[in-house]
């Protein structure tokens, strides 16, 4: 009897049915997705770390013998113990140490530094990798905040694609107590109706869920070949994703599913438990108000019909709840990620690329090279195409600027009153700062000392004597005065860490005018006093100042309009000529401008797609409640046309309900994104102006014209099904079918 009931069932409601397996097989898609693209994050995020970092979990360092490493390797969590190629600035020797238990590395490491009589400060750890593993320490003091942040938004979205699927069978379910009731009546008994309904929701709910599963899996790969080809292997430090699906990853979908679906089902057959059969068969499955209230803003637009409108949407604000929510964020989310990557795009333009593009070309970084015994800068100044060449090293020095010696413009800001410790330190002479030096090679130095108007000689130093006001915020349009008074004629530069050392160098100008290099001066130390020398000369003082980087760097600009093909061969050039002695890399301005939109689209295009679940999470369960409602929309309309109100009234009323559950979004989400655009203008200090006449007005138009679209379509669906109702039959209405 329970298999003929069963199958008539299943044959008679088919229209609910559908709605099932739609939802079950989208959520499904969507949770599989989903998951597949967290996984694929999570793993390229730890290969990236390990391939730039190593995938060492902790280290220890000290005079350690071969013997401690074979103890080292007897613990038992221990999988593996490696000596490091690189020492400390001591000399000691670093072994990187893996275990078997990530969880297990904050508590073993410091029992086997204990046990080789190792200082607990000589103890580090690898928080970057094991934070992937959701492992933290309290000395960790990065926030480490995005793989969290992805927990966070994947179980969200996962639990309002479980709420869709629990909706869609709440929805048939409990439009069917009334049968339930009928044959509870006749003698069936909960279990045997539990029994029905399990096996019913594996019959409609089994191929759904596992293509679904499936289909989300070829989605999520195919979204990775697209992200590989979009960002391609021209960003630098990026790997290639290699797809990759954990087969947990598919039984945790699956067992998830099905379990939402079992308790989905079961919870009817509880609630019927709870009723006698008489109750039971009293439930009309219509939709009802527990409690009535009123529409003023509806009933004041649209009348009667408003307030009918906001009654029904009142009556299923519960199932509607996963759909108001999951629209109102994906529509404020994307359209404030729209904003933040013009405002981004438009700072990063202004800032960088447009600040300097007439300062370079090509930029050849060669390691562990020296300026002043640096031989290929003839040949690479004499390159076919190159305008300007300038060979240039940084490095780190200290000096002291004395009390008399600071203009009166940085006066009247406070001098030093503002500066941090690790900008300025007052002692007995004057205030220490720290004085960078850029290591000019001896040509271009000359053509710089020539474009200030200084004296054209290799045995001095130009001095940057440019400082801003510190005490004001807006860095976009900050304003400059003299750092010091610049009476004097040398300059003592000290040794970074031991100030006693020092040399003397001649002061050849001071000038707020630098060389044409891609470089910043005093961003994040204002109070710094950049010197400006000759190789020659830093080839006389290094011994006693020290400091210098690993890298020399290639400045090379090319002729006025040189196309993109142009550059490319100068910059293969360059990099060839470099490279013959040395390890070199290259860029050049044009790639990298594509190179940052790519990066940038890419990054939309992710961030987008989270934004689009979430909608197509809330399209989802409109037609999940729109669809699924139909039987008990009948009935309503069925008892509103028996007093007078006609399809077109009713018809109306369809629409309203539309337009508000699709306006609510909108209307909620656009004040909060004119507070949080104005919030990073302010933060960003850039005119209003300039962000509106790029605003993104159109992807967000698109994108909330899309979401009215469907949520349209799916009434206009439900009005379909409704819309040929026959007054009597759905009145009467006491079949079990």
């Amino acid at each position: 009897m329970w298999k003929d009931y069963l199958s008539g069932s299943i044959k008679n409601n088919r229209s609910s049915g559908v709605s099932i397996m739609t939802a079950a097989f989208i959520s499904a898609l969507l949770l599989s997705l989903l998951c597949g693209i967290f996984y694929n994050l999570w793993k390229y995020e730890v290969e990236r770390i390990r391939l730039e970092e190593g995938g060492w979990q902790s280290r220890i360092a000290g005079e350690l013998s071969e013997d401690d490493i074979e103890t080292i390797k007897n613990f038992a969590n221990v999988k593996d113990a490696v000596i490091s190629e690189k020492k400390t600035k001591d000399q000691e020797t670093v072994i990187e140490l893996y275990f078997d238990d990530m969880g297990a590395v904050l508590q073993d490491t410091p029992h086997i530094a204990e046990a080789l009589g190792i200082a607990p400060e000589k103890v580090t750890y690898h928080y970057a990798l094991l934070a992937m593993y959701l492992v933290r320490s309290p000395q960790d003091t990065a926030p480490r905040l995005i793989f969290p942040l992805f927990i966070l938004i994947t179980g969200m979205a996962s639990l309002s694609l479980i709420i869709i699927i629990h909706n869609s069978f709440a929805v048939s379910m409990n439009a069917r107590i009334h049968q339930f009731g009928i044959l509870s009546s006749i003698g069936a008994t909960p279990g045997q109706i539990r029994s029905c309904l399990l096996q019913e929701a594996a019959a409609l709910c089994a191929v759904p869920v596992l293509g679904g599963n499936l289909l989300g899996i070829l989605i999520c790969r195919g979204l990775m070949e697209m992200t590989n080809s979009l960002l391609g292997s021209g960003v630098p430090g990026r790997h290639e994703a290699v797809f990759g699906y954990h087969p947990l990853v598919f039984g945790l979908t699956v067992l998830v599913t099905f379990i939402t679906v079992g308790i989905s089902a079961w919870l009817p057959a509880g609630k019927l438990g709870r009723l006698t059969p008489l109750e039971a068969i009293k439930n009309t499955g219509g939709l009802q108000l527990k409690r009535k209230k009123s529409s003023p803003v509806l009933t004041y637009l649209f009348g009667m019909e408003g307030e009918l409108a906001g009654n029904a949407l009142k009556a299923q604000r519960k199932a509607l709840r996963t759909a108001s929510l999951s629209l109102i964020v994906s529509f404020l989310a994307f359209t404030v990620m729209q904003c933040f990557f013009t405002l981004s795009g438009i700072s990063t333009r202004e800032t960088y690329f447009e600040r300097y593009q007439d300062m370079w070309d090509i930029m050849v970084t060669v390691k562990d090279a020296e300026a002043d015994s640096f031989e290929k800068t003839k040949e690479i100044q004499g390159l076919s195409g190159v305008e300007s060449a300038v060979v240039y090293q940084k490095a780190a020095a200290k000096t002291i600027i004395a009390g008399d010696e600071i203009s009166e413009n940085m006066k009247s800001f406070g001098g030093f009153s503002h500066a941090p410790a690790e900008s300025a330190v007052q002692t007995e002479e004057g205030w220490l700062v720290n004085a960078p030096v850029i290591i000019m090679d001896d040509e271009s130095f000359l053509a710089y000392c020539d474009q200030i108007g200084a004296s054209a000689r290799l045995d001095g130093a130009v001095i940057r004597n440019q400082i801003c006001d510190v005490t004001n915020p807006d860095f976009r349009h900050p304003r400059y005065m003299p750092y010091v008074k610049g009476e004097k004629t040398a300059s003592i530069l000290r040794q970074a860490g031991r100030e006693e050392l020092t040399a003397e160098v001649p002061v050849l100008a001071y000038t707020s005018e630098v060389p044409v290099l891609r470089e910043e001066y005093a961003s994040t130390d204002h109070y710094e006093l950049v010197h400006f020398v000759p190789a020659s000369l830093w080839k006389e003082i290094k011994d006693r100042i020290a400091g210098c980087g690993e890298e020399v760097y290639i400045r090379i600009l090319c002729g006025e309009n040189a196309s993109l093909e142009e550059i490319s061969a100068i910059q293969n050039e360059a990099e060839r000529i470099a490279g013959e002695d040395y390890a070199a890399e290259s860029e050049n301005r044009i790639q990298e401008y594509e190179m940052n939109n790519r990066q940038i689209q890419g990054m939309m295009l992710i961030l987008g797609g989270f934004c689009v679940l979430l909608a197509i999470i809330g399209i989802g369960n409109v037609f999940s409640n729109t669809l699924g409602f139909v039987r008990q929309r009948k009935r309503e309309f069925a008892r509103y046309m028996s007093v007078g109100m006609t399809p077109g009234e009713i018809r109306k009323m369809f629409c309203i309900e539309a337009a508000v559950l699709a306006g609510r979004p909108v209307l909620i989400s656009l004040p909060l994104a004119a507070l949080a655009v104005w919030a990073m203008l302010g933060a960003s200090y850039m005119e209003a102006g300039v962000f509106l006449a790029e605003a993104p007005f159109i992807p967000v138009a698109v994108f909330m014209l899309g979401i009215m679209g469907t949520v349209a379509l799916a009434y206009c669906l439900g009005w379909r099904k409704i819309r040929k109702i026959d007054l009597a039959e759905v009145l009467r209405d006491d079949t079990i079918m």
